[in-house]
C-alpha cells in the first residue's frame, strides 16, 4: 500500500486595508536614498545600468529554483512601485506580505521606524535617475517543487509592529543596534539564513559570529566574517577608523572585502561609528571563518 501525505500550508495572507500616504520632504528623500542604497541595493540595484531594475539572487540553491529581485523603478510594465500603494509597500516591509498575499521573508524589516519606512517610499516615488522607469525584467522567479515546499513551510508572516520610533540621536549604541537590524547586517553575519530572528535580532543563532557561505565573484565561495569583538577571530582589533574604512570603502586592515559584502558610501560617519560602538558591546565569540 502506498500512502501519500500532503502537508497543506497557508500560502496567501490578508493584506493591508490602510490608506496611509507617505509624507514628502527633502529630508525624507535624502534619508530614503541613503537607506535604499545601503539596504535595498544589495539585491535590487544593477551597477551596470545604475538602476534599481533587480538582479538574480545567486545564493539560492539550484535545487530550489531561480530567484530574481523585483524592478523597483517607475516602469508601469515591469516596476512594482506603480503597482503598490504606499500602504502596501509599508506593509510588505513590516510583515513580509506582498499586495497579492504572498509571503516574502527576505523583505522583512519589522523593527524599522515609521520615519524610515516613510523615507524609503518617498525615495522610490522620487524622480531620482536610479528609480526612473526602466521597462525591463532581469528574470522571472521560478521555484521547483522542493523550493515551493520549503517556502510554504517557512511562510510565517510577522505581526505588523506599529508606531516604531527612531532611537534617540545621542544614544550611539541604540542607533548601532538599530542599524545592524535594519541594514540587515545580522542576516549575513550570523549562523544561518534559515534561523534569522527578524523580531529579536540578538536572539538569532550565532548572532554576528559569521560563517555563512555565499557565492562570490566568478562563482567562487566567500564566507561572512565574524564581526563580534573577539580579538582572535572577530574584529576586536579594529579601531573605529579602520571599521569606518571597511564599511565605506570595502578595505579592511588585512584585506580588501569582496562581493557580496557591499560598500556603504552613503552612510554617515556618525552612523558607522554608532555601529562600531554597538559591536563593542556584543559578547565576543570565538569562531574561525575562512577568509577568501
Amino acid at each position: 500500500m502506498t500512502i501519500i501525505v500532503v502537508i497543506s500550508c497557508k500560502t496567501r495572507f490578508d493584506t493591508t486595508t490602510s490608506t496611509y500616504k507617505a509624507v514628502v520632504s527633502p529630508k525624507a528623500f535624502e534619508r530614503g536614498k541613503e537607506l535604499a542604497f545601503s539596504n535595498c541595493a544589495g539585491c535590487h540595484y544593477d551597477h551596470s545600468v545604475n538602476k534599481f531594475i533587480g538582479t538574480q539572487i545567486h545564493d539560492v540553491p539550484g535545487i530550489a529554483g531561480k530567484v530574481f529581485s523585483a524592478n523597483l523603478t517607475h516602469s508601469k510594465t515591469n516596476g512594482i512601485a506603480p503597482k503598490y500603494s504606499d500602504a502596501e509597500i509599508r506593509y510588505l516591509l513590516k510583515t513580509g506580505i506582498a499586495r497579492d498575499g504572498r509571503y516574502m521573508a527576505y523583505m522583512l524589516r519589522p523593527n524599522m521606524a515609521e520615519e524610515d519606512i516613510n523615507a524609503i517610499i518617498v525615495y522610490l516615488r522620487s524622480d531620482d535617475p536610479a528609480v526612473s522607469a526602466a521597462d525591463t525584467t532581469v528574470g522571472l522567479t521560478h521555484f521547483t517543487f522542493i523550493g515551493k515546499a520549503y517556502m510554504d513551510m517557512e511562510a510565517k508572516p510577522i505581526p505588523y509592529k506599529a508606531d516604531v520610533n527612531m532611537p534617540a540621536k545621542k544614544d550611539a549604541i541604540a542607533n548601532g543596534y538599530y542599524l545592524i537590524d535594519n541594514l540587515g547586517c545580522f542576516h549575513c553575519h550570523s549562523q544561518s539564513l534559515k534561523s534569522i530572528d527578524y523580531q529579536y535580532p540578538d536572539k538569532t543563532k550565532g548572532y554576528l559570529a559569521g560563517g555563512i557561505k555565499f557565492k562570490g565573484e566568478n562563482g567562487g565561495e566567500i564566507f561572512a566574517s565574524n564581526i563580534t569583538p573577539d580579538k582572535n577571530t572577530g574584529i576586536g582589533n579594529y579601531t573605529e577608523a579602520a571599521f569606518l574604512k571597511a564599511l565605506k570603502y570595502g578595505v579592511a586592515p588585512d584585506r580588501k572585502l569582496k562581493i557580496p559584502m557591499p560598500k556603504f558610501p552613503l552612510l554617515k560617519d556618525s552612523e558607522i561609528n554608532a555601529i562600531y560602538a554597538y559591536l563593542q558591546t556584543v559578547q565576543p565569540k570565538y569562531n574561525v571563518v575562512k577568509k577568501m
